[in-house]
């Protein structure tokens, strides 16, 4: 008789942390399909009396702006940046194999802010820093609650929580992910940065990861 059908694999959620900061995707069999990238998050104040239709109403309309980004370093040495910020969503079929979906400016009310990978050209990918700016609806990341998950096509979901802002940040590293010697590796950042007066968040990321690109003003 026919044997009966195997159970499905079940995938066991990943979860980063300060301790734990980093998993091998290659050791997990996660390289190959898309990756989706996705940051969620919602304001942690509590709203009191009339502030809190106000707050409610403030939600709705989205006036938190959050951009989710991305600088890329390809194996042939190229350099560039996937953001909103004069429409360079990047592409899934050709370099730099990342493409940022819509920009979406309600956060926890739909589906947040989502960049995909494709990690069937990963041999082609260096190092990738996945970051997030405060495009307008607040001055810094504090009483933000936000969480990245990072869903391979064929691997366990990877998720996080960035740590509590205690700073005046604008821009924080969420993730690295590496290839070196064939090893694709994703580490967990949840850096916040504090750019200095007049620099912009992505020269801030720049700097802080030696990236070493020249910048422009641009706008979405």
């Amino acid at each position: 008789p026919p044997a009966p059908p195997s159970a499905p694999v079940r995938l066991t959620k990943i979860t980063l942390t300060k301790e734990a900061p980093s998993v091998s995707l290659t050791k997990r069999g996660g390289t190959t399909g898309m990756m989706r990238v996705n940051l969620n998050w919602e304001v942690r104040k509590q709203f009191t009396g009339w502030a809190a239709k106000l707050g409610r109403a403030v939600a709705m309309h989205g006036d938190l702006d959050l951009d989710l980004c991305a600088l890329y370093e390809l194996t042939d040495g190229r350099k560039g940046v996937v953001q909103a910020l004069g429409n360079a969503f990047g592409s899934l079929q050709q370099p730099p194999y990342i493409h940022l979906d819509g920009d979406d400016r309600t956060g926890s009310l739909s589906t947040g802010e989502n960049m995909t990978i494709n990690l069937d050209h990963q041999d082609k990918l260096r190092r990738v820093v996945i970051f997030v700016a405060v495009y307008e609806g607040a001055r810094s990341f504090a009483d933000l609650h936000a969480t990245v998950t990072l869903t391979p096509q064929n691997g366990a979901p990877i998720d996080f929580s960035l740590d509590e802002c205690t700073v005046q940040s604008t821009v924080a590293a969420l993730a690295l992910i590496t290839n070196e010697g064939g090893d694709l590796t994703v580490r967990r950042e949840a850096r916040y940065l504090v750019p200095e007066r007049g620099v912009s968040p992505q020269r801030t990321i720049d700097h802080a990861y030696g990236w070493g690109m020249n910048w422009s003003p641009g706008r979405k």
